[in-house]
């Protein structure tokens, strides 16, 4: 009972931090005058993927492949939930007829990252490592640093639908730029204090139901470790700024590979993926099979819903249940 409280009470402040964090940089974009769409990309993706990174690091540290490598890969099949139940909350129009056709370039790059790591775990110990990291961590971070420019150029050429930042006016003139990045600073140290906790938590909660840390990993902690994603793209959607939601969403996945690799750097033992269960390819492939069904829909721009949500979305999440039903089965 109080692993579950912890459980619970961690997940909580990451929840509340979360929320402020997502408004405090908005608060820091206004005053530097840096622009919200490159905010998004340089600062609130990588911040709503904190809690994964605190995390996966704390893990390797502790010697949990399992929970770090789940925790990535289970966050990256949530957030694609979380993108698909958005329909929900949409009346008038499917997500993906409103959302920006660019979305696809960083949907490509995850299917791209995620296809990697599924190689390298089916590869296990059959590729050399290059000290103790393995040669898939040097790849994906190649490839996330050419992701980000490509992603950034590909802005800079496009006039954002929902937003014109010069025409904007200011929102937050009662608040300085210094109690912004206090305040950014210490929701931070919230979220990193209550995500330290997880992988300890996530092991008890293994030992306790007998379910194993792959399936806790992917399931209990990616869910807590998402849950500023799931704050900052509600808020984005009920504002009308879908592609800001679209956006934080697939950019999460593609940080959450790059946290893979940082988790690969602090497991010393050797390459983290040749010590995972090679079952969490079932999660890799399912996020690649979902990314690949939102660029269908992506591309397709269905305007009609069938049960308040699009086909895409309504296969996202049937997807979801098979996905979770092979880790039970496979645990």
């Amino acid at each position: 009972m109080l692993l579950w409280t912890v459980f619970l009470a961690s997940a909580g402040m990451i929840l509340y931090s979360g929320t402020r964090l997502s408004r405090y940089g908005d608060v820091i974009a206004e005053k530097t005058g840096w622009g919200r769409t490159w905010i998004g990309v340089l600062l609130m993706a990588p911040v709503t993927s904190l809690p994964e990174l605190i995390t996966g690091v704390s893990s390797a540290m502790l010697n949990l492949p399992d929970i770090a490598v789940g925790d990535v890969l289970g966050s990256c099949v949530f957030n694609l939930v979380i993108l698909a139940s958005l329909d929900l909350i949409q009346r008038d129009k499917t997500i993906s007829a409103k959302a920006h056709h660019g979305h696809v370039l960083s949907a490509g790059f995850g299917i791209l990252l995620l296809s990697l790591v599924s190689v390298s775990l089916y590869g296990g110990n059959r590729v050399a490592p290059f000290g103790w990291l393995g040669l898939y961590s040097i790849i994906m971070l190649s490839i996330y640093v050419f992701a980000m420019r490509t992603i950034y150029s590909y802005e800079k050429r496009e006039i954002a639908r929902f937003i014109v930042e010069q025409a904007e006016e200011f929102k937050y003139e009662a608040v300085t730029l210094r109690s912004a990045l206090t305040k950014f600073s210490l929701h931070a140290l919230v979220v990193i204090a209550a995500a330290v906790a997880l992988p300890g938590i996530g092991a008890g909660i293994a030992r306790m139901t007998g379910l194993g840390q792959s399936f806790v990993g992917s399931i209990f902690i990616a869910v807590a470790t998402s849950l500023p994603e799931v704050v900052v793209s509600l808020a984005a959607v009920k504002i009308g700024a879908i592609d800001l939601a679209i956006g934080n969403l697939l950019g999460s996945n593609i940080c959450n590979i790059f946290i893979l690799a940082m988790d690969d750097l602090f497991f010393i033992k050797g390459p983290i993926l040749s010590y995972a269960n090679s079952n969490h390819i079932i999660s890799s492939l399912a996020s690649i099979a979902m990314t690949a069904i939102m660029i269908i829909g992506l591309t397709y721009r269905s305007e009609k819903k069938l049960l308040f949500l699009a086909w895409d979305s309504m296969a996202v999440l049937l997807l979801y249940l098979s996905y979770l039903m092979l880790l039970y089965m496979f645990r």
